[in-house]
């Protein structure tokens, strides 16, 4: 078949076998990209320093900034981004990090830290080509949801299939993430192909979601200033949550090996599936919620549960009474449902709320970008203000800090959201009753 019969005999499956389709697709693309920003991490890269910090911390800060800059520059370049160069953005995009960490293994510390850096730049861009898929449509939140899963099962992938390369293979920590990534490259392409052949949203999606359109600069400014506060806050809010999950997930190594799972290369794929399970009944039923107001709320609500989730879960496991496996799936739970609705179903129901034309990568990318930058000052923190403290130690003090911090922001956007006035629009489809 030719790409736009593919197409035509997916639009006219049923919804079911759609969405299938795209999640896979989606959920795979992603899922390889993962492996070439996280298999790293597996590494320990013990009894190395370098600027007076352990060099996993350099690396990890290295590589966030180039992905922090990604964000930055993908406020640009994803809200202009075009269909016609998705699929091949994300391919080459891909393969630039891949040659990234062939350099991080050939040259020597110091020196491959700034590939580190070069592996993060091009990879920040991905989310927004890959969701820009997905948007706007009746299903976004199903579709959403299971390419949310993506980030959470590969992150534990990654780990698991670097570490099993470095014990099963005898390979280096430096020469790991290279070899790692050649195990992904066919399947990346195939995986491209197979999202390229989504067909995009139908005038019946439109309707209900509003059509989603590239924005240039003055579009993206007006929209900004319209709802400056909101944004605003959601990106604070949002700036604990990345830092909170990316200090999780860089140094799940340290943190299981202080709770007794240090042999245990399985414990990260352990942790990360029933989360990713959880996560996605929770997101794909708020597609069940017609009303796009009403949807929006229920997110402020998930994502307030997430941060009371962080707190209790932390309170429970020092006073014992659940083990350190169940604390780790239980903040990794809250995390996460905080995290994910940012990263899709909630700008996406944002925009349809207020019926304006423009797209979701925008935001998403707002909020990615100061939220990786405060990953890094989070880092910088811990190794300068904190030094004496262990990573164990520290995450659990910046649980408590994450979830106050966090439960009055979310409540501050709830109560702006709240009160915002929707648009009047002639002949829109009816809402307010529909659930």
């Amino acid at each position: 078949m030719k790409q736009t019969q593919v197409k035509e005999w997916l639009q006219n499956q049923p919804g079911w076998l759609f969405s299938l389709y795209a999640i896979m697709a989606a959920f795979s693309t992603y899922a390889c990209m993962y492996v070439y920003r996280r298999a790293y991490t597996a590494a320990g890269f013990e009894g190395l320093e370098f600027l007076g910090m352990e060099l996993k911390t350099v690396l990890i800060i290295s590589q966030v900034f180039g992905y922090t800059l990604s964000k930055f520059l993908g406020i640009k370049v994803i809200s202009e981004m075009t269909r016609d160069k998705r699929g091949i953005s994300i391919i080459v995009l891909i393969l630039i990090a891949h040659a990234s960490l062939l350099m991080f293994w050939l040259v020597p510390v110091p020196y491959s830290i700034i590939f580190l850096f070069l592996n993060g730049l091009p990879l920040g861009m991905i989310w927004g080509l890959v969701f820009s898929y997905l948007e706007g449509r009746r299903n976004t939140e199903l579709l959403g949801a299971g390419l949310s899963v993506s980030f959470i099962v590969s992150s534990g992938m990654a780990r698991s299939t670097g570490s099993y390369v470095m014990l099963e293979w005898g390979v280096s920590e430096f020469a790991m993430p290279f070899i790692t990534g050649l195990l992904f490259i066919i399947p990346l392409v195939f995986f491209v192909w197979m999202l390229e052949q989504v067909p995009p949203p139908t005038a019946h999606d439109e309707l209900q979601r509003v059509k989603r359109v590239p924005m240039n600069r003055m579009e993206r400014w007006v929209f900004f200033h319209q709802f400056a506060l909101g944004i605003t806050v959601l990106t604070l809010g949002y700036m604990g949550l990345t830092a909170y999950r990316d200090l999780r997930d860089n140094y799940a190594l340290e943190i299981v090996s202080a709770i007794g799972y240090a042999d245990d290369f399985t414990i990260f794929a352990r942790t990360e599936v029933p989360i990713a399970f959880i996560v996605l009944i929770v997101m794909a039923s708020i597609m069940l919620i017609k009303n796009n107001r009403k949807a929006l709320m229920v997110n402020h609500y998930i994502i307030g549960f997430g941060f009371i989730l962080i707190g209790i879960s932390t309170l429970m496991f020092q006073q014992q009474m659940i083990t350190g496996y169940w604390w780790m799936v239980l903040v990794g739970l809250g995390s996460y449902l905080g995290y994910v609705p940012f990263n899709c179903i909630l700008f996406d129901r944002f925009i349809a709320t207020f019926r304006t034309m423009a797209n979701a990568g925008f935001l998403i990318y707002i909020a990615d970008s100061f939220g990786y930058l405060s990953s890094v000052g989070v880092l910088l923190y811990k190794n300068f203000g904190q030094a004496d403290v262990s990573w164990f130690d520290f995450f659990v003090n910046f649980s408590y800090f994450t979830c106050f911090t966090g439960i009055a922001l979310t409540a501050i956007s709830f109560l702006y959201f709240t009160f915002k006035k929707l648009p009047v629009i002639r002949n829109a489809p009816p809402q307010e009753n529909e659930v």
